[in-house]
């Protein structure tokens, strides 16, 4: 069968090429990986002891006849979307991307195909983000007025990814950045791969409570219903995600603010990033599927939804999905079974 390698697959496979890093895209067991070359540390520290090649962006390889790149998604670090040519056909996979540049992963770059599967994670209209610089002078204004009342700041974010991001729009001049356990780890993966990152302690580190006062803290969302949370007394939480747009989310979510920051393409990047494909054939996948699928064809796209468990890395039931690059163009399964966060 050409290609016979998976993509992000959910059960261990002979050959997995791996979009990203989070937990619902790479699961262990299988017998060799392929990922782009940034993200293997990340990879690595997540998976343990795996055999793995790390493909520098845009380096073809030839498997079976299927000529496959990997290109810059600019989800996270490491983070690509999957071309794969055959007989003149090119499939791109775009995995989990956004449009919008930071400086912790390589920018979204356009991959021009005939077949372009894409994520519609927030695939409505009403989710537009605001620039994320003016996002992370609310987080520093919000972070500079509780250390003025002496009163710790606990901002949840994903451990891998968002909370790069954020580490790196901090002003650390505030006070003291302290990372949960979670998150530590990665930020040594992220500045292993030249990632630059202010100074982050654990809480195991700080031996002034006072310090604490001043300090903001990263941490996942789990952290929030556990006991280490109450090491920290007095404080005022945060959420950042771009559910943070719904009306009710942070109520839900039982926390003082939401700030709307993610690492998926929000409803103009989704749209942007499908024209820039000039691909004619659209394939949607986990999140708002039928929305955009109709959206599309009503702009004369030949669009289609496939079906996926791509979720939030805390909520993870990841089908696995097997490129058949010579399928037919009227065919409305891209692959064999299915294989995100915000």
């Amino acid at each position: 069968m050409p290609g016979d390698f998976y993509i992000d697959p959910w059960r261990p496979v002979p050959r997995a090429v791996i979009t990203h890093a989070h937990s619902d895209h790479a699961r262990t067991g299988s017998q060799h990986y392929l990922a782009a070359a940034p993200g293997v540390g990340v990879l690595k520290s997540r998976l343990g002891d795996i055999s793995i090649e790390g493909l520098a962006y845009g380096e073809q390889r030839v498997h079976n006849g299927v000529t496959l790149s990997l290109h810059p998604a600019g989800h996270v670090l490491g983070s690509s979307q999957v071309r794969m040519e055959y007989k003149g056909e090119v499939w791109v996979a775009s995995g989990d991307y956004k449009v919008e540049a930071d400086a912790t992963c390589a920018p979204f770059e356009s991959v021009a195909c005939d077949t372009f599967i894409t994520e519609s994670t927030f695939g409505l209209p009403i989710y537009r983000w605001q620039a994320q610089q003016s996002i992370f002078d609310d987080i520093n204004q919000w972070w500079r007025n509780n250390a003025a009342l002496g009163r710790t700041s606990v901002l949840y974010s994903y451990a891998f990814g968002k909370a790069q991001r954020i580490l790196h729009g901090l002003d650390a001049s505030i006070g003291s950045i302290i990372c949960h356990g979670a998150v530590e780890p990665l930020n040594r993966a992220y500045r292993e791969a030249g990632i630059r990152l202010p100074a982050t302690k654990m809480i195991s580190d700080v031996t002034d409570k006072n310090e604490l006062k001043q300090a903001i803290v990263i941490a996942p969302p789990s952290a929030g219903s556990s006991p280490w949370i109450k090491r920290f007394g007095n404080f005022s939480d945060a959420f950042a995600s771009g559910w943070m747009q719904l009306r009710g989310a942070r109520r839900r979510r039982g926390v003082d603010r939401g700030f709307v920051l993610s690492d998926h393409a929000d409803w103009p990047g989704l749209m942007q990033a499908i024209s820039a494909s000039g691909a004619s054939r659209i394939i949607v996948t986990h999140g708002s599927i039928p929305v955009m699928v109709r959206y599309l064809q009503q702009q004369g796209l030949q669009a289609s939804g496939f079906d996926t468990e791509y979720g939030d890395e805390d909520e993870i039931a990841t089908p696995m999905v097997k490129i058949e690059p010579q399928a037919q163009p009227n065919s409305e399964k891209p692959a064999e079974g299915g294989s995100d966060h915000a």
